[in-house]
C-alpha cells in the first residue's frame, strides 16, 4: 500500500513539472519545429491522403524518423489546436511517465523501496531530463519506453505474461526513433544474459510479444519502402541513423569526452554521488540492480562517446542508470550515516554562494521575478544541506529533493527554461510578419545564415537561406526576399516592394512588371 502512495504522489509530483507552463515560449530549433510541422501536415490532410502512413514536411516526403510521436501530436492538435502547447504535450506526458515506472523499476531490482524511491526522484529533479522531456523531442518517450521494456523483463520473474510486454515495448521503440532500438534493445539482452535470465529466451509470451509488438512498426517500414524505394533506405537507415556512427552528420561533431562534459556542465548537486553510486555498483555487480548500472552505463556511453555525430540530447538514456547508481549511493549514505563532511559541506557552501551571484545577477542582468525567487530558494536549501551535512544530519538528502524540485519549478515557470531561443532572432513576430502579407507555403529566400524550422512552422511558408549573392538573384526571378538591414542596404531593389519590417527584418516582394499592369 505504500508504495502505491509513492507511485501516485510521484506521478502527480512529475506530471505538474513537466506540464507547469509548457506553452509559455515559442518552438526551438531544430528537431521542435521540424516535428511540429510533421504532425500538423498529418492533422490537416484528411485520412484517404494518407499523409499519416507517408509523412511530408513542407510537402516532401519526411523519412527522417518514425511517426508515432508526430501522430500523437496530430490528435493533440485535433482536440486543443495548433500551439506550443499542444506541440510539446504528448512527449511531456510520457516523459513524466518515466518517473514512477523508473521507481517501479528500481523496486524490482533492489527489492527495497528506499532506493527505489531515491532514484525516481534523483531522475525527476535532472535538470536535462526535465528540460529536454518537455520539449517536443523524442528522447523523453524513448526512455520511458525502455524503462517499460526493463519494467516487463523484471516483472516477468513473477508473472511470465509480462513478457509480452517486451516485444510491445521495443516495436515502440522502434515506432519512435527507429534503428536506437539495436542499442537499447541490445543493452538489455547483455542485462538478460548476465543474470541468466534464460528461462525468457523459452518463453511464449516474449515470442509472442516481439511478433505482435513489432508487427506496426515493421509494417511502416514496408510500406515507406514500397512507396519510395531505394529513396527512404538510403535516407532513413543509411543518411539519418547508421551514418551518424562514422560521419559528422550536418557539422555536428565534437571530441569522445563531449558527453562527459554535457553530464558536467548540468548534474550538480547529484555528481556528487556518482562516484560513489558508480563503485557501489561496481562491487556489486552480481547483483541485478548492479549489473543492471554497470551494462547500460558502459555500454550506452562508451557507443555515444564514439560515435562521430555529436548532439546534447543524444545523451539523455544515460540519466535513468545515473540515477540508479546515486539512488544506490543516497539510500546507503541514509541508512549508514556515513558521508565525507568537508567535500559535501564546502560544495554545497559554494553552491549556495553560486545561489546567492545569481540573484545578484538576475536582479540586474535578466530581471525576472522567478528567476530571482529561484536563486533564492537555490542558495537557502544549499545553506541548509550544507549545515545539515557539518551536523552530520541525513536529513539534508529530503532537503536536496526538495530544494532541487523547487528550484526546477521555478525555472520552467520562467521565459529562460529555453535558453537555446537566445542564440537568433525571434520567430514570432518575423512570422507574423509573413502571414500577413504572404499566402501559405511560399516559398521565401533569406539572407540569415541558416534555415529555421520553426519559423517555417510559425509563417506556414518556406524559408530557405541562402548567401548574399544569390538573393539579388532570386528577386529577379520573381520570388518574395527575408533580408537583415545590412543586406538591405547592399542590394538594388529597383522596382521591388518593401512589404514590412520586423526584428531587424525586411520582407520585400517581387519587382513589379508594369507590361502586365
Amino acid at each position: 500500500m505504500r508504495n502505491k502512495h509513492w507511485l501516485f504522489g510521484l506521478l502527480f509530483a512529475s506530471l505538474f513539472l513537466w506540464l507547469l507552463f509548457l506553452g509559455n515560449l515559442p518552438l526551438r530549433d531544430w528537431d521542435e519545429g521540424t516535428i511540429a510541422q510533421v504532425a500538423r501536415e498529418i492533422w490537416r490532410n484528411p485520412v484517404d491522403k494518407m499523409v499519416w502512413l507517408y509523412p511530408t514536411l513542407g510537402g516532401e516526403p519526411y523519412h527522417n524518423k518514425p511517426p508515432l510521436i508526430h501522430w500523437l501530436i496530430a490528435i493533440a492538435y485535433s482536440f486543443g489546436g495548433v500551439n506550443e502547447w499542444t506541440t510539446r504535450l504528448p512527449s511531456a506526458i510520457l516523459t513524466a511517465l518515466g518517473v514512477p515506472l523508473l521507481y517501479s523499476v528500481g523496486n524490482l531490482v533492489f527489492n527495497q523501496s528506499l532506493p527505489a524511491l531515491f532514484t525516481a526522484l534523483v531522475y525527476m529533479t535532472m535538470l536535462p531530463v526535465v528540460r529536454h522531456g518537455r520539449l517536443a523531442m523524442l528522447d523523453g518517450a524513448v526512455i520511458t519506453f525502455f524503462l517499460l521494456l526493463l519494467f516487463c523483463i523484471l516483472k516477468s520473474r513473477q508473472q511470465r505474461i509480462y513478457a509480452l510486454g517486451i516485444g510491445l515495448s521495443l516495436g515502440l521503440i522502434t515506432l519512435t526513433k527507429g534503428m536506437i532500438v539495436l542499442l537499447l534493445g541490445g543493452i538489455a539482452g547483455l542485462f538478460i544474459l548476465a543474470n541468466r535470465e534464460f528461462y525468457l529466451f523459452k518463453s511464449l509470451y516474449l515470442w509472442m510479444g516481439i511478433l505482435l509488438g513489432n508487427a506496426l512498426p515493421i509494417a511502416w517500414y514496408i510500406a515507406q519502402w514500397q512507396h519510395y524505394g531505394e529513396n527512404f533506405l538510403q535516407t532513413n537507415l543509411q543518411s539519418q541513423t547508421f551514418a551518424r556512427l562514422v560521419e559528422s552528420v550536418e557539422g555536428h561533431s565534437g571530441p569522445i569526452w563531449y558527453y562527459l562534459i554535457e553530464i558536467l556542465k548540468y548534474g550538480f548537486p547529484w555528481l556528487l554521488f556518482l562516484p560513489g553510486g558508480l563503485y557501489l555498483a561496481w562491487r556489486k555487480s552480481h547483483t541485478t540492480w548492479g549489473s543492471l548500472i554497470i551494462i547500460g552505463t558502459v555500454i550506452y556511453f562508451g557507443t555515444i562517446s564514439f560515435m562521430s555525430t555529436k548532439l546534447p540530447w543524444y545523451v539523455m538514456p544515460i540519466y535513468p542508470f545515473l540515477a540508479l547508481a546515486i539512488g544506490a549511493n543516497l539510500s546507503e549514505i541514509w541508512q549508514q550515516g556515513k558521508f565525507n563532511v568537508k567535500f559535501l559541506g564546502g560544495f554545497f557552501a559554494f553552491l549556495t554562494v553560486a545561489g546567492l551571484g545569481g540573484c545578484v545577477y538576475f536582479s540586474f542582468a535578466d530581471p525576472q521575478p522567478t528567476l530571482i525567487i529561484m536563486s533564492i530558494i537555490l542558495a537557502i536549501s544549499m545553506s541548509i544541506a550544507a549545515w545539515l551535512v557539518i551536523k552530520r544530519n541525513r536529513n539534508f538528502i529530503p532537503v536536496l529533493f526538495a530544494g532541487m524540485y523547487l528550484v526546477l519549478l521555478l525555472l520552467m515557470s520562467s521565459h529562460s527554461w529555453i535558453w537555446e531561443l537566445n542564440e537568433a532572432f525571434p520567430v514570432k513576430p518575423v512570422a507574423a510578419l509573413i502571414r500577413k502579407h504572404i499566402p501559405a507555403g511560399t516559398t521565401i529566400y533569406t539572407s540569415f545564415a541558416y534555415n529555421r524550422p520553426s519559423l517555417d512552422f510559425y509563417s506556414d511558408c518556406k524559408v530557405v537561406a541562402v548567401p548574399i549573392s544569390v538573393l539579388q538573384e532570386m528577386l529577379s526571378k520573381k520570388s518574395y526576399l527575408l533580408v537583415d538591414n545590412k543586406t538591405l542596404e547592399k542590394m538594388n531593389l529597383n522596382q521591388s516592394k518593401i512589404i514590412g519590417e520586423a526584428k531587424g527584418f525586411t520582407l520585400i516582394s517581387p519587382p513589379i512588371n508594369y507590361n502586365n499592369v
